[in-house]
């Protein structure tokens, strides 16, 4: 009896002293370096497999020690797939706990305000998060499409909706490796949904659709860089609405030719002007069917509170800013003053745009 409890006793002194070994491995530093390693947890992997690669990579000392861990404390099966940024100095415990805390490595996708579908896809390729003909193949796809807005949109008016041109809305995303192309739009429809519900659509502008104010609003956004604009730009356009006139605007042409391509245009000829597409607003009365862009939240709410004015026509002073005038007379000699003259465009360009302050045109224009 004496030699069976002698027996357990060495027994349990062995295991806890080897447990005491283990935990004081795992909780080692793995090496006196500093060295950051993005190492990658990949689909298909066991958590012992990716102990070795651990042990392989030099950031664990021994591969079945955390295994064994792992399988003991239930984290085996919750190691999330991804690419974590690792430390060569870090302890075997503090390894697991990045693995199984699924935070991969993120990396920033910005979308600027004015991009279409398009532009935002050529971006995405060339960043490195994916195809470009993938990420336009959903932007068109009717079926994801009426997923995306389910409620949140009439059937009739779903039926309008041929892309979702306006609806990616422009923001900084952060994105993994593994981020797939339907859910980063997916993410960037929702955005889009949760500012527009902070549009406050008047009285007067109730019978628009939010499809109309997202179309305006890209236009909107097309046609000025200037924040301090955009109520004006709008009323040119309202004005332009309740007269019958023709919007007549360039960037609406761009579009009706890149959509024919499927490739951004950016300069357009006399002959373009006069080719009917659907987007074209200089052959064609009232708004376009779609959005031309994607706008920001600035926008959509200039769309549907413009300032009172009486302007009809704006042309550029070359610099992102704006000449208003009210009559076709006016406009011209606007035209002569600041697109004719060269010496009036030399060394000037709309990306030299700064916030400035309003000018007395923009002060006066609440006023007309």
């Amino acid at each position: 009896m004496k030699k069976l409890v002698s027996l357990i006793f060495v027994l349990c002194l062995v295991l806890a002293v080897s447990v005491f070994l283990v935990i004081k491995q795992l909780n080692a530093k793995n090496s006196g370096t500093n060295e950051e390693i993005v190492f990658e947890v990949l689909a298909g992997h066991s958590f012992t497999a990716t102990a070795k690669n651990l042990e392989r990579d030099g950031l664990i000392p021994n591969a079945n020690f955390l295994s064994i861990y792992a399988r003991f404390t239930g984290g085996a099966g919750r190691m999330k797939v991804g690419e974590y940024l690792l430390n060569k100095n870090m302890s075997p415990i503090e390894v697991y706990r990045v693995l199984i805390s699924g935070k991969s490595i993120s990396r920033t996708f910005t979308v600027s305000e004015g991009l279409n579908v398009f532009e935002i896809a050529e971006l995405y390729e060339k960043q490195g998060f994916g195809v470009k003909n993938e990420f336009a193949k959903w932007c068109f796809d009717k079926t994801f499409i009426a997923s995306l807005f389910g409620e949140t949109v009439d059937p009739e008016q779903l039926k309008k909706i041929n892309s979702l041109e306006g609806y990616l809305f422009p923001e900084t995303y952060s994105l993994t490796k593994y981020t797939d192309t339907k859910t980063l739009i997916k993410n960037m429809v929702e955005l889009f949904l949760r500012n527009y519900q902070t549009v406050e659509v008047p009285e007067i502008y109730k019978d628009w659709t939010r499809h109309q104010i997202v179309t305006l609003a890209s236009i909107i956004e097309k046609e000025t860089g200037a924040e301090e604009e955009r109520p004006i730009i709008s009323s040119v356009f309202h004005n332009r609405l309740r007269k019958d006139m023709m919007l007549q605007t360039d960037p609406t042409v761009i579009y009706g030719k890149t959509m024919l391509t499927g490739k951004t245009v950016i300069n357009i000829t006399r002959e373009d002007l006069r080719t009917k597409t659907k987007y074209n607003t200089y052959t064609m009365k009232g708004l376009p069917p779609g959005p031309i862009a994607n706008p920001g939240l600035a926008a959509m709410k200039a769309a549907v509170n413009p300032n009172s004015t009486t302007f009809l026509y704006f042309v550029s002073h070359n610099d992102g800013t704006h000449a208003f005038s009210q009559d076709y007379e006016a406009h011209q000699k606007a035209v002569g003053t600041y697109q004719l003259d060269r010496k009036a465009r030399a060394g000037k360009s709309w990306r030299d745009l700064k916030q400035k302050k309003p000018s007395s045109v923009e002060k006066n224009s609440k006023d007309n």
